[in-house]
């Protein structure tokens, strides 16, 4: 359930029609639900109400707005974070240190420092070489690492190939043959302390199944360590709960999901942590656009081009992903039409032959299922620039990411005096 309505014939984000904020702010924008980012993240919670004390860290990544991460600080999450930059963002906005998690295949030297020195609650090692990394610089620090090691349990999670994350091709994790030598050489090391383990097999997962799979592999490599004498007092379950992008998508429910995680995870007595991320911003945003014009060629359905573009949303282009289309005034007419933007790209395509509200120039539409991996993902290509974030409250809202032009881009570029 989202918080984008009709009322009196016209899209609404809360209690703010959509076309004030474009008038306001201008198309194509990204608008957030701060009701829905509020009520996806109890949700959740409540889904994971039978077990003690998890703690929770959303995928920064999936939407790192500052206004957005603030919402959810003060719901009592924290952040899983990838980068020294998502960490930046999210002790800008209120998280605490210790319940920071820091997770990523290609942490740098620097990234290392950084979380070291901000005090992060957990590093999520994915090697054996960046375990030995950590080690050395927290010893030169004089600090300790707590650390949890992140295992490849070679488990397909039947979603999009390239947010798979947990097969032994994939780039993510150790062996899992191999992680008890792992993690026992590494808890060796003066500079850490490693205290548990981490799995997180892929994103938009429409099966509880695979996440089983790899949740009872993870339960007997605890047993194992615990065999062999190492200490394991935490568990990160990782992500990757799909969310429905179009009519007729069943995706588990949180409640489901935090049975099934309950039953697993019987008698492992150690703290969990879960890494949420599209379940709780994916319905929460969309992008509002304006129609160009429509064209014809040939025969076929027309295009509909409008000034969103794959710069902006990527996830059609870079996955043939679905986002539902709507008019944000719809006249009660259907149309089959291919949607497209402007960029110069045949990938630049959000929908073909797809039947949708009648559009035409000048009207306004909006994909839905925008906020997650949407503006995170946005880039400059053909010197489009970066659109703004407007976050809604209520009969309010405010810019929460400003437009940035094509010549604002430009001024961060240099010409050497020997051109």
């Amino acid at each position: 359930m989202d918080h984008f309505q009709l009322k009196n014939g016209v899209l609404h984000a809360e209690d703010v029609p959509l076309p004030a904020i474009a008038e306001a702010v201008g198309t194509p924008v990204y608008v957030y639900s701060r009701a829905t980012l509020v009520r996806h993240a109890r949700v959740f919670r409540e889904g994971l109400s039978a077990l003690d004390r998890p703690h929770l860290a959303f995928a920064v990544k999936a939407n790192p707005n500052l206004a957005v991460l603030s919402v959810l600080q003060k719901e009592g999450y924290g952040a899983d974070v990838v980068s020294g930059g998502e960490l930046t963002r999210a002790l800008a906005a209120g998280m605490a240190p210790a319940d920071v998690v820091f997770s990523g295949v290609g942490k740098t030297h620097a990234e290392l420092v950084q979380g070291l020195e901000s005090g992060i609650g957990q590093f999520n090692i994915e090697s054996e070489e960046e375990g030995y990394e950590l080690a050395a610089i927290a010893r030169r620090l004089g600090k300790t690492a707590a650390c949890a090691l992140r295992v490849n349990p070679d488990v397909d999670a039947r979603t999009h190939e390239k947010i798979s994350t947990g097969k032994r091709e994939n780039k993510f994790g150790v062996p899992l043959d191999r992680a008890g030598a792992i993690y026992a050489a590494l808890a060796a090391e003066d500079g850490l302390d490693m205290r548990g383990v981490a799995v997180h097999i892929g994103s938009q997962l429409a099966d509880l199944e695979p996440l089983e799979s790899a949740f009872t592999k993870l339960g007997a490599l605890v047993e194992e360590l615990r065999a062999a004498g190492l200490s394991v007092t935490q568990a990160d379950l990782g992500g990757g709960l799909g969310v429905p992008y179009k009519p007729g998508d069943i995706m588990p429910s949180p409640a489901d999901y935090g049975a099934m995680v309950a039953r697993v995870t019987k008698g492992w007595d150690v703290r969990l942590t879960f890494e949420p991320g599209r379940v709780i911003a994916g319905n929460a945003g969309i992008l509002l656009t304006r129609v160009i014009r429509s064209k014809r060629s040939g025969n076929g359905p027309p295009f509909v081009i409008v000034d969103a573009a794959m710069n902006d949303l990527a996830r059609p282009a870079m996955y043939g992903a679905w986002h539902d289309i709507e008019a944000v005034a719809p006249s009660g007419n259907r149309m089959t039409s291919h949607v497209v933007g402007p960029i110069c790209e045949t990938g630049d395509t959000f929908a073909m032959d797809r039947e949708i509200d009648a559009l035409t120039a000048g009207d306004l539409a909006v994909f839905r299922t925008a906020g997650a991996y949407g503006a995170t993902m946005a880039s400059s290509y053909n010197s489009r620039g970066f659109v703004p974030e407007v976050l809604v409250d209520g009969d309010r809202f405010a810019v929460v990411a400003d437009r940035i032009p094509a010549d604002a881009i430009m001024d961060a570029e240099r010409v050497p005096d020997w051109l």
